[in-house]
């Protein structure tokens, strides 16, 4: 087991241990701080079973969540000597039917986020195999029982936790004994992983995973949430009862597991929700305009309405007693909110402003009200797309624009030339999950920079945003992209 200093009862400082928790749950302040603690721990668990001559065995699970972790851990075997060759590995689950080299596979996700970086014998990694022929699964999944009980079980098991509550692949409906086998995937863990597969369609309706028998036989378990995505499950998972429906609950059966938050995942918690409701707050000006607004929602009635008996009803007594009285509050309340409305986002005095947005419409979605109000108050408005955005559209625009560019040029006696065809035939041999050509990424970059320029006209007059426009987007200098393996 990990030493004293990783072990959730002793949190860092970083981290709060939250109240009103069916299982121990540290918050942290951001994703990187979870990132670096489960590495800490790791490395702990690591170096005391190295010295005692003992193999470590870890369950390890894959997608975005734990991306951190693995890259911390190579820092550390990098920089801090962090030895890998007595460690043994157990990864949870693999897409069936999934060929290795795919670029979907968990199997490769594995080797380039972690394995390929550290002096891990390739013999004591065991993966999933989603190659497997479908009579062949059964027995596959009993030998991956016995590796794990000849290992002598895993020594800390890493989690994520998927949006319907499921760990591993044991969506809702799994039973608490359950061991590896083959699931059929739930609805929206389909839709969830259709971004790396180019679509719903592509996506393997069927996995191997690890049970939650097995996983719940860990000595040591840590699941990692991040991300307000998150939060809504998360709270399901720590605050109500187990439940077959969020397989993730079952882990408040284990005496040695907790939950690790970053601060977005946390927020529907009681604990950093409403923290009036499970025990004593440090009232100030901002906890005091957290409760009123909630109050406020709570009650359907304005702020300036609340009254004293709502407040009472719902544990906000000490509030009352140390800020009041309850017109004082309301009134404070109400100016503050406001005087948080800022009538001149970019300040008094006209001069350029620039807006960083990770591709295409995250801008507009975001902040086209504020981009506006900047450009009419006289401002240079810019915006700096970090990426073009091009995997993000559909092969049929492609196709569609290439076409309307080729019944264009047709129409007024320009030669084309052969990158029609060439589109079009990249697109139609391009196979399920593969990434598109540099011409299809080029063209669909093209795509989005045209609806990026024309999201900056607004009004009743079109109009482009810019001293004449005053919003201008400035893109990447390679608008060609490829999907991160």
């Amino acid at each position: 087991m990990a030493t004293t200093g990783t072990d959730p009862a002793h949190a860092p400082h970083s981290a709060k241990r939250l109240r009103h928790t069916k299982i121990p749950t540290l918050m942290f302040s951001s994703a990187g701080e979870v990132e670096r603690y489960v590495a800490a721990t790791v490395d702990s668990l690591i170096r005391e079973k190295n010295q005692a001559g003992r193999q470590t065995v870890l369950g390890l699970p894959t997608g975005s969540t734990p991306i951190g972790v693995y890259r911390e851990l190579i820092r550390l075997h990098r920089e801090a000597g962090l030895d890998f060759s007595n460690v043994v590995t157990f990864n949870l689950d693999e897409y069936w039917p999934m060929q290795p080299e795919t670029l979907q596979s968990y199997n490769r996700f594995m080797r380039e986020m972690l394995f390929d970086h550290v002096n891990i014998p390739k013999e004591n990694v065991h993966i999933p195999r989603g190659d497997l022929a479908r009579e062949g699964i059964e027995a596959f999944c009993e030998e991956y029982e016995q590796a794990i009980a000849d290992a002598d079980g895993v020594d800390l098991q890493l989690l994520g936790i998927g949006r319907t509550g499921h760990i591993g692949f044991n969506e809702p409906g799994s039973w608490r004994n359950s061991q590896t086998r083959l699931v059929t995937l739930d609805p929206t863990t389909i839709r969830d992983a259709a971004g790396d597969f180019f679509g719903e369609e592509n996506v393997p309706a069927q996995a191997i995973t690890m049970g939650i028998g097995t996983i719940l036989s860990a000595r040591k378990v840590l699941i990692l949430a991040l991300g307000e995505h998150k939060a809504s499950i998360v709270r399901r998972s720590v605050e109500e009862q187990v439940s077959e429906q969020v397989t993730a609950s079952f882990l408040q059966t284990h005496q040695n597991a907790a939950f690790l938050l970053d601060e977005a995942a946390a927020a529907e918690l009681s604990a950093v929700r409403t923290p009036w409701q499970v025990g004593r707050v440090q009232w100030d000006a901002e906890s005091e305009k957290r409760a009123v607004v909630w109050l406020a929602r709570t009650c359907s009635k304005p702020i300036l309405r609340l009254q004293i008996d709502e407040f009472r009803e719902h544990h906000l007594q000490d509030l009352i007693r140390e800020r009041g009285p309850v017109e004082v509050i309301r009134q404070r309340t109400f100016d503050g909110l406001l005087d948080g409305i800022s009538r001149h986002p970019g300040g008094a005095s006209a001069g350029p402003v620039i807006c960083f947005s990770p591709h295409p419409d995250d801008d507009v979605i975001s902040m086209g009200g504020t981009l506006i109000t900047l450009a009419d108050q006289g401002h240079d408005v810019r915006v700096a797309y970090m990426t073009s955005g091009n995997i993000a559209v559909f092969d049929e625009d492609a196709i569609r624009h290439t076409d309307y560019v080729a019944q264009f040029n047709a129409m007024f006696g320009i030669e084309s030339g052969e990158i029609e065809t060439q589109i079009r035939e990249a697109v139609a041999s391009r196979g399920p999950g593969d990434p598109d050509s540099k011409e299809v990424l080029e063209v669909k970059a093209l795509i989005r920079k045209t609806e990026a320029t024309a999201a900056g006209r607004v009004g009743e007059e079109p109009r482009l945003l810019s001293p004449h426009p005053t919003v201008r987007a400035d893109f990447p200098h390679t608008a060609v992209h490829q999907p991160l393996a």
